[in-house]
């Protein structure tokens, strides 16, 4: 019960730094989910977050309580974007050839994680630290990974996702982070800017991807075909 009163009122706060970008609580908001991304939660202390906003620690506490709070509305709006980002993904591949399902999810998520890198280093940072705690709200990857499957036509129900089309959706998406998380370091490999970077991760993961999955759905339709010649044969046969 207080978990939930908690999460209630950690909405509330939500909608008030949302309606108004421009006040103190909305500018702590944005500015800790840099923080956050950059140190993630054990190597961000309150001091440092004070000192990124320009107040006093007594200020903080008085818009988002302790540390934990304020890092617990990061996640909840993170949370929020990318599933309005990756509903608004799906209307807009729904019916599509798969290929060119993949194709577009890949191109659209990518613009957005690299807009928000962020949210990929928090993600790293929460889930491959060796250090854990225990939090009230945390990312909704597994509904998340549902909710992609299903667009990319492995699955019928989000909800009851097979381990294969989980892991392969996670495999797509650990493939965008580890390229948006990784930039500095990668592209001082590959010698390109900022935007030829960004072009040249989504062609290589359409590259190695798309071809994994149009594969198999193309075997699923020549079994079927297969079939369907079989019994076409098999009822003329039956005629004569």
């Amino acid at each position: 019960m207080e978990a939930y009163y908690k999460i209630k009122d950690m909405r509330t706060a939500l909608e008030k730094a949302r309606k108004d970008p421009e006040s103190m609580k909305a500018r702590i908001l944005a500015a800790a989910r840099i923080v956050f991304g950059e140190y993630g939660f054990h190597g961000t202390t309150t001091r440092m977050l004070a000192k990124e906003f320009g107040i006093d620690i007594s200020t903080l506490h008085y818009h988002w309580g302790d540390k934990k709070d304020l890092y617990e509305a990061v996640i909840l709006d993170m949370n929020r974007d990318l599933g309005r980002e990756l509903s608004a993904v799906e209307k807009i591949i729904h019916g599509r050839p798969l290929g060119e399902r993949i194709k577009i999810a890949i191109a659209l998520m990518t613009d957005y994680l690299f807009a928000n890198p962020e949210v990929s280093n928090l993600m790293f940072h929460r889930y491959f630290s060796k250090t854990r705690h225990n939090m009230i709200i945390d990312f909704k990857v597994p509904e998340f990974t549902g909710d992609i499957a299903r667009s990319m036509g492995l699955t019928k129900d989000a909800k009851k996702t097979p381990p294969r089309g989980m892991l392969e959706v996670l495999t797509v998406m650990n493939g965008i982070h580890n390229f948006v998380s990784g930039e500095n370091f990668f592209r001082s490999m590959v010698k390109l800017n900022h935007k030829e970077y960004i072009e040249m991760v989504k062609e290589t993961l359409q590259f190695v991807l798309i071809p994994g999955f149009t594969s198999r759905e193309e075997k699923k339709s020549q079994k079927v075909r297969k079939i369907l010649r079989i019994g076409s044969s098999r009822a003329r046969s039956k005629l004569f």
